[in-house]
């Protein structure tokens, strides 16, 4: 067992002998740190000590397994000391008191130490037994705070994306409609969203949004967006006037001035035959083929929340049936080819798509929504992601919407 004196005027840290636990021992009476010292040799057990004089020296040292800690040093006494201390990062804590009191060392607990010794009752096999159980509560303590955490974010992922992917409320069965998201950055949810509406007149309307940025707020601000443009759409707000009425939401809600969203908007009519596009500094959508093609951008309007002036006019299809339509986000284009750093792009992202309509036509299950195979929307994802070499950077949404007439 190695033991290690601190000299305060040099800079806390100590070596730690490979295998053997770590130990501060926070005591400034000799006689204590002898006796100390001596227990845990007598009892064998393999570890290494550093000692502290003082709380201040101590806060600096806890790198290490265990902290046995008087509470009676010159610069702290009773529980304030171990509330420094457990605020400073300590790991596992036992303390040792000369309190005969046992409301002394069950307050210690209560407040956060792992176990409490009484000077007077101290030998080696009780205080090696004291620190080896000490460092197991607190790692289990450790686990079960992970633990909780992990269900806590689990459980907040899940109402997000319950806000941002929405079951599609469209009742026409005659009318294909075909979702996806994938989340970039080892599956933290960003600010991508989708919906589609069917109105009571028989016109379905379908959303994909961006919001710029990544990360929990982004996320929030898209559930919001999304939200409130489906209350907009139910509550029979003329289409033309519900980006305008986003976008206010957006500048309320939203955290910093400069964060901004693009947004595609399409409204089929109840003859399905025709449709307005609206575009909010989106990406264009892609009438399906093959060859599949680029819809005109030639009514794009400006991004959500961008403080510049301008609308957003529709731009009018004539849809001959059977026609299909997919809508998506810029996380798919922004991939960049494994290896390299060539993005994706326009034209690489149409022929992925024409090659997932050639397997989706060439597959077995063809067009009845089995399982035995992934629809478009999930071939286009993930021959994206076999392009990229793994996660894709950003977001990704898709939605697929079509009528076969």
């Amino acid at each position: 067992m190695a033991v290690i004196e601190v000299d305060p005027r040099r800079p806390a840290g100590y070596p730690a002998a490979t295998g053997a636990l770590r130990l501060l021992v926070v005591e400034d009476d000799e006689g204590d740190w002898l006796l100390v010292s001596e227990h845990l040799a007598d009892a064998g057990l393999d570890a290494d000590l550093v000692r502290a004089r003082t709380l201040d020296e101590a806060v600096g040292l806890l790198d290490v397994d265990c902290v046995l800690l008087d509470l009676g040093l010159p610069d702290a006494v009773g529980l304030p000391a171990l509330d420094r201390l457990l605020a400073a990062g300590a790991p596992a804590v036992v303390v040792l008191t000369g309190m005969s009191e046992a409301d002394a060392g069950l307050a210690a607990v209560a407040a956060g130490a792992q176990d409490y010794l009484l000077k007077v009752d101290v030998d080696g096999e009780r205080l090696a037994r004291s620190v080896r159980y000490a460092i197991q509560r607190k790692r289990l303590e450790e686990t079960d705070r992970q633990l909780y955490r992990s269900n806590v974010r689990e459980q907040e992922t899940t109402r997000l994306e319950q806000a941002l992917l929405p079951r599609p409320a469209v009742a026409d069965r005659s009318l294909e409609l075909m979702v996806g998201y994938r989340a970039g950055r080892d599956g933290v949810l960003g600010g991508d969203f989708y919906d589609a509406v069917q109105r009571p007149d028989g016109s379905v309307l379908v959303l994909v949004g961006d919001v710029c940025g990544h990360g929990p707020d982004e996320a929030a601000l898209g559930a919001t967006l999304r939200t409130a443009w489906r209350t907009l759409v139910l509550a029979g707000i003329p289409t033309d006037q519900i980006l305008g009425l986003v976008e206010r939401v957006l500048e309320a809600e939203r955290a910093r001035p400069e964060v901004f969203t693009t947004a595609a908007m399409l409204a089929v009519a109840p003859d399905r035959r025709h449709a307005d596009l609206y575009l909010a500094g989106h990406p264009v959508p892609f009438l399906l083929g093959p060859p599949t093609t680029l819809v005109s951008s030639a009514a794009r309007g400006r991004a959500l929340g961008i403080p510049v002036d301008g609308g957003w006019r529709p731009l009018h299809l004539e849809l001959d049936a059977p026609w299909r339509l997919l809508l998506h986000t810029d996380g798919l284009m922004e991939a960049t080819i494994a290896g390299s750093t060539e993005r994706l792009g326009k034209p690489g992202l149409v022929a992925v798509v024409d090659e997932a309509l050639t397997a989706e036509g060439s597959s077995p299950t063809g067009h009845d929504g089995s399982a035995q195979a992934p629809d478009l929307v999930g071939r286009v994802i993930d021959r994206v992601r076999a392009l990229h070499g793994g996660d894709l950077v950003d977001d990704a949404a898709v939605v697929v919407v079509g009528w076969r007439g």
